[in-house]
């Protein structure tokens, strides 16, 4: 059964005229549905600053479905949903300029602290940088694509709680050009820098490798024969300690996931994007865990 967006996607195509013109805008009707951005508090429904970032998405997504109307692909099995998320970035990415995102700012920096109102404004305002396209991605030649993006998302998640605890710090007078922009990739740009200085002192201090789960069992030469013991003891988990033991609000996190992806050779930078947990707290947690069970795996096996 086709949906309501893919009945009027086929309308467009074959209408002309006035008529396609109607299932366009019935089309940007649809997707502004679940478009979050613009939307006001309940404590200020009438906001002019979120009325014409409304406006503003409606004029550039109808731009940008009218554009890509004959692009469309009907016989594609993900075709609704790649045109709806193709029109809906180009739509954005003209939508949000820097003026609409440091109106956004500004509307943030004109309620108290902790007010609901701020609080709304701040959430408007990341969910706008980010999909506006225009975060930048400094340095990203000095390191391997894996560990970069490892790199980007954690310093761009430091740098949204900055923008978020420090927005009153933003001045619209100073800097280049007195983009808002501006002023977050300047601290994007250092954030990195920060974030690859910690995983260099991490890198200094040795990281938990299978030596560590190999030791547990027993000292000397004859640990390594007793690998698979240790990888299928955990597996099995017959009391259950090992799946419960986990890194604080991430359950999958456990001390048994990570062990059995690092007995399967995965990569620690692997496995933080797996969780989205920073490598020093990863490797931490697993190295804490180690000593605590090494009693037991020495008793058991």
């Amino acid at each position: 059964m086709e949906s309501e967006l893919e009945q009027i996607l086929h309308q467009a195509q074959q209408a002309t005229g006035e008529r396609r013109a109607e299932a366009l805008a019935a089309i940007v009707r649809v997707l502004m549905r679940s478009q979050l951005l613009g939307r006001p508090s309940k404590d200020e429904p009438q906001n002019p600053v979120y009325q014409a970032l409304r406006d503003r998405l409606q004029t550039h997504l109808l731009a940008a479905a009218t554009a890509a109307i004959d692009r469309y692909q009907r016989d594609r099995g993900d075709a609704v949903s790649a045109w709806s998320a193709a029109v809906q970035a180009t739509g954005l990415r003209e939508a949000l300029t820097d003026d609409q995102l440091k109106q956004l700012a500004l509307e943030a920096q004109r309620h108290p602290t902790r007010s609901p109102q701020r609080q709304h404004a701040l959430t408007q305002l990341i969910e706008a940088i980010r999909r506006s396209g225009r975060l930048a991605r400094p340095h990203r030649t000095k390191f391997a694509p894996a560990f970069y993006d490892l790199l980007y998302e954690e310093a761009l998640n430091q740098t949204l709680t900055y923008v978020c605890r420090k927005i009153d710090n933003y001045d619209p007078e100073r800097g280049t050009a007195q983009k808002f922009m501006n002023w977050v990739n300047f601290r994007l740009d250092r954030q990195i820098i920060e974030c690859r200085r910690e995983f260099n002192e991490q890198d200094a201090q040795e990281l938990p490798n299978l030596n560590d789960l190999e030791a547990i069992a027993t000292p000397g030469p004859e640990a390594a024969s007793l690998a698979h013991e240790v990888r299928d003891y955990i597996a099995a988990d017959p009391d259950g300690l090992f799946q419960t033991t986990h890194i604080r609000h991430h359950p999958k996190a456990s001390f048994q996931a990570i062990a059995l992806a690092r007995f399967a050779d995965r990569s620690w930078e692997d496995i933080a994007r797996e969780f989205a947990i920073k490598i020093p707290t990863l490797s931490s947690f697993f190295q804490r865990c180690c000593d605590k069970f090494a009693p037991q795996f020495q008793r058991l096996l």
